[in-house]
């Protein structure tokens, strides 16, 4: 039987001033001026058709993405926040996170959004050489981007994640490391170091840039996690390192496979239906014009999890953790028992990918390493 999971609330801001060659996200060029009015009412609308859907739970995290976020103004992620809450229970430990990008946000304006209640941001680092991001196509360069970490600092953040890319286009290994200590240097919260991967429906993918060598990234990934954990920042998931107790809560229930609410342009939902026993995904117009003009039709499209394919969603999500899975959130997450998984995990554990018994499972270095192959293994035929 299904246990009802935390909820989280996921905002999504889709326009950037230029679109990076390598984003696979929903988001697009502002071409004309930004609809912040007509756009934040339209999230308030959109956020009132999705409540029937979670029922006065409490949310533990909000998570405003894009897209850059911080192209709205303070006053306007105040007034946003203030209808959620409206509307919505907040939890005594709130995270609620939002996401700036260095070159496109005024820096008093971190601040004010203090004041408005963010009380974690996530800033666009993706490298300290002017060099490389320019070939990531980032408006902003290395000065701009210590800049931004110092605002936010002085406005009284005290949980800060840097995003981190590495294996870029002509990128060695004193790079990528150099990349690493200029982040230490800068003491944030949270590292997100992830690896460039080309994405289909992109600049990248059309016209590929050089890469590093396999071999190479390997060699990085391997110095750049000893070098993170040297400065006390544990790895808990595939591409996230923090500080002891910051994680990230909003991913960590993602991750968890717990439920989330999603608002905006081309916003996902996973909503836990405890009536009728079923795991709902959801899914809202993607295009912001068509959002803007949907007049309450905000919804795209929606599907039921079949029981058959619950747990390979489960661990889409919980094997990128590095932690111990329980028995008993897969079987409160997914309403089945471990036991109807065991023979794919006595082929994982023959794989030496994960090691499990009956109260719990975890991956092993090599699983970590080959997370794709692992999770192949739990798609049902």
């Amino acid at each position: 039987m299904l246990t009802l999971p935390p909820l989280s609330l996921y905002i999504h801001f889709p326009w950037c001033i230029r679109k990076c060659p390598y984003c696979d996200f929903n988001s697009h060029t502002l071409g004309s001026e930004l609809p912040e009015i007509s756009y934040v009412n339209a999230l308030i609308q959109d956020l009132e058709q999705g409540l029937s859907s979670v029922q006065d739970r409490p949310i533990r995290s909000i998570f405003m993405g894009g897209g850059t976020p911080s192209l709205f103004s303070p006053q306007a992620i105040q007034y946003l926040l203030v209808e959620i809450a409206k509307r919505l229970e907040f939890s005594d430990s709130i995270e609620i996170s939002l996401e700036a990008n260095p070159g496109a946000v005024e820096y008093p304006y971190f601040a004010a959004y203090r004041q408005a209640g963010i009380n974690r941001l996530s800033l666009g680092i993706q490298s300290f050489e002017t060099e490389k991001l320019q070939a990531l196509g980032r408006i902003h360069d290395r000065d701009e981007a210590i800049k931004a970490v110092i605002a936010a600092k002085a406005a009284g953040f005290t949980n800060i994640n840097l995003d981190l890319m590495h294996a870029l286009p002509g990128q060695n290994l004193k790079q990528g490391l150099e990349d690493l200590n200029n982040a230490f240097l800068l003491a944030p919260t949270h590292i997100s170091w992830y690896q460039l991967s080309i994405e289909p429906n992109t600049e990248f993918f059309i016209r590929p840039p050089s890469l590093p060598l396999e071999d190479s990234v390997f060699e990085l990934q391997e110095q750049g996690k000893e070098q993170l954990a040297k400065n006390a920042y544990k790895q808990y998931e595939i591409s996230a390192y923090s500080l002891d107790t910051y994680h990230c809560l909003h991913n960590c229930n993602y991750w968890q496979f717990g439920d989330y609410l999603g608002i905006g342009a081309g916003a996902h939902s996973k909503i836990t239906d405890m009536k009728n026993q079923v795991i709902s995904r959801f899914w809202k117009k993607k295009n912001p014009k068509a959002y803007l003009a949907a007049n309450n039709n905000f919804l795209a499209e929606e599907a039921v999890i079949l029981a058959k394919d619950l747990p390979f969603e489960f661990m889409l999500n919980a094997l990128r953790l590095y932690q111990t899975i329980s028995a008993e959130l897969f079987q409160q997450r997914t309403g089945l028992a471990f036991s109807s998984i065991e023979n794919i995990l006595q082929k994982a554990q023959q794989q030496n990918l994960l090691i499990y018994d009956t109260t719990c499972m975890e991956t092993t270095e090599l699983g970590k390493r080959f997370y794709n192959n692992l999770l192949t293994l739990f798609m049902h035929d």
